[in-house]
């Protein structure tokens, strides 16, 4: 079996060079970016194959910490706009540009990629929070049009209260799955293994047949 999974290409993404993987299937019908994609995490990796297994693409990449610019000057992009960063690096390759594309956000990356949605609305199809801690995108969400699923843990209190909020101000299609007797989504097999099946119906229900509109700059 381990012949037959897809073996990403390490890439560097964007204008911070952020080491990333990316995997294409031959007729991938979309392609998921991870926030955070931590490429060493291996309950992230655990995810990325099974959208793999469901013709989606992959990238997952480091957002990576506050550095220093190239004039030694302190870098403070946020996690948020390095996303932007790395979907347009993706709509400058023509083989990547006209997938559609979707965005994983896990734990504090979650809020980075609501953000990014709401920011490049022709762009991203499709969104998947997961145990996300959203609180920074509260104001935006209204903003989103791309169909949105939020899943946390029925005993994560502080999480699943503010992803009931950011219920509420969703737009439709907007949806929120509580995991019960769950705290952290990846850690119990069983919790994993349901993830990994709602994240892919979402993301091939939900995603568009082509994408909404690539920017090309």
């Amino acid at each position: 079996m381990e012949d037959l999974l897809l073996r990403p290409k390490r890439v560097q993404v964007g204008p911070h060079a952020l080491d990333g993987d990316l995997a294409v299937p031959p007729q991938a019908r979309g392609l998921v970016v991870f926030a955070p994609g931590t490429r060493r995490n291996p309950h992230h990796q655990h995810v990325a194959q099974a959208l793999h297994e469901c013709d989606l693409g992959t990238l997952l990449f480091d957002l990576g910490p506050t550095q220093a610019a190239p004039d030694g000057s302190e870098d403070t992009t946020t996690p948020g706009e390095r996303l932007l960063e790395a979907i347009d690096w993706l709509d400058r390759r023509p083989a990547l540009a006209t997938l559609p594309l979707g965005l994983l956000g896990i734990g504090t990356g979650a809020a980075a990629a609501l953000i990014a949605a709401a920011k490049r609305p022709q762009r991203v199809g499709a969104i998947v929070s997961c145990g996300g801690l959203i609180e920074p995108a509260l104001q935006t969400l209204s903003t989103i049009t791309a169909p949105t699923l939020l899943i946390v843990g029925s005993t994560d209190t502080e999480a699943l209260s503010v992803n009931r909020k950011a219920q509420a101000r969703l737009p439709e299609p907007g949806e929120l799955i509580v995991m019960p007797r769950t705290r952290h989504l990846f850690e119990q097999a069983s919790a994993r293994d349901r993830v990994c099946e709602l994240v892919c119906q979402w993301f091939t229900q939900r995603l568009p047949a082509r994408a909404k509109g690539a920017r090309h700059a």
